[in-house]
């Protein structure tokens, strides 16, 4: 998207996963070190600009107007799919988690394994997903006080949220059950004890269902500014230290320090984006790139603690922002000035 955005994305990552070292320079004398030289003061500089104007050309031009319109169309066909993307992008890292021996964040090393390969099967199989769904989140938040690093996997909790929202969908065991159940003379239908409350709970829910993109953007941009703030800007010792294992200025000949604070800035304004529902598909595929070349920049750096992120940031690029986001308002906007100048166009003949 931008030259600032470019330079820093191989270092945009949970540095704590890769790294342990926790020493170097405050944030605000790294940042005053970056500063104080021109070229970085510039690079930084240049690089907001750059974003900037980007965005108010894109406002003021709309290019592309008609592929981004079907590409939209397109997108509305597969939101029958997220139930599914979400069970997947919970259940794989917590089957993983499991026998990997930590409890959510790889930075809490608790042995849980039965309880959250259960949990993940339950998510993948989508059976009991809602209730399965809201087991999880009462485990993450009542561990949480305990293991405060649990915020490096703070995805967990919207991610749990948006699939009591959404449901399990299909293909899912509950669908298959449901279905069964829910036809008339069927002699599963006579015994199956929790239809007519899932019943219930399903139609308690709908009215909410179409918040679960404002839910999962909400709390992706909090995470990510968790990130940029607290392991980049205000900590940069571990982003340092990641920079020197990886050799990070011979990919891009830049201080040390610009790749940390880069990154935690580049971190910080995706969070904020999304946490506003500022260009959020646009945001959600920048996030898609930043974890991929991640990936392949960080080889040690663990795969199954990214799998949510990639599957939530997929979410989004298929369903827009949702609710309560100022995307809304600017595409209102839009179309409210395309109207005018229609009407005005017409006046004129």
């Amino acid at each position: 998207m931008t030259a600032l955005l470019v330079l820093v994305q191989p270092a945009a990552a949970h540095v704590r996963y890769v790294s342990d070292d926790d020493g170097g320079p405050t944030g605000l004398a790294l940042l005053a070190d970056v500063l104080a030289d021109p070229l970085n003061a510039a690079l930084l500089g240049g690089g907001a600009v750059t974003t900037l104007a980007v965005a108010l050309a894109y406002l003021r031009f709309r290019p592309a107007r008609t592929d981004l319109a079907v590409l939209r169309e397109t997108l509305l066909g597969y939101r029958d799919l997220v139930p599914w993307m979400l069970r997947l992008a919970l259940g794989l890292p917590l089957v993983g988690a499991g026998f990997a021996g930590y409890y959510f964040s790889p930075e809490v090393a608790w042995s849980m394994r039965v309880f959250q390969v259960a949990l993940g099967f339950f998510l993948l199989f989508g059976l009991a997903t809602r209730a399965v769904a809201g087991v999880g989140l009462l485990a993450y938040l009542v561990a949480l006080p305990f293991a405060p690093d649990l915020l490096l996997a703070f995805e967990y909790v919207p991610g749990f949220i948006a699939i009591v929202l959404v449901g399990s969908g299909r293909p899912s065991a509950d669908h298959m059950l449901k279905q069964v159940a829910g036809t008339p003379g069927t002699i599963y239908g006579r015994f199956d004890p929790v239809y007519g409350l899932a019943d219930w709970f399903d139609g308690v829910v709908e009215p909410y269902k179409r918040y679960a993109p404002t839910v999962v953007r909400a709390g992706l941009g909090i995470a990510f500014a968790y990130l940029g703030i607290v392991e980049k800007l205000l900590a940069p010792g571990t982003g340092l230290a990641v920079v020197e294992k990886y050799n990070l200025t011979a990919v891009v000949p830049v201080d040390p320090g610009l790749w940390v604070i880069g990154a935690g800035l580049t971190e910080l304004a995706l969070g904020v984006a999304l946490l506003l529902g500022v260009f959020t598909r646009g945001g959600a595929a920048v996030a898609f790139v930043m974890f991929t070349l991640t990936l392949f920049g960080l080889p040690d750096d663990p795969v199954l603690a990214h799998v949510t992120l990639y599957g939530m940031v997929s979410m989004l690029f298929i369903t827009g922002s949702g609710p309560l986001a100022v995307d809304n308002w600017l595409r209102e906007t839009s179309r409210d000035a395309r109207t005018s100048e229609g009407e005005a166009a017409v006046a004129d003949d």
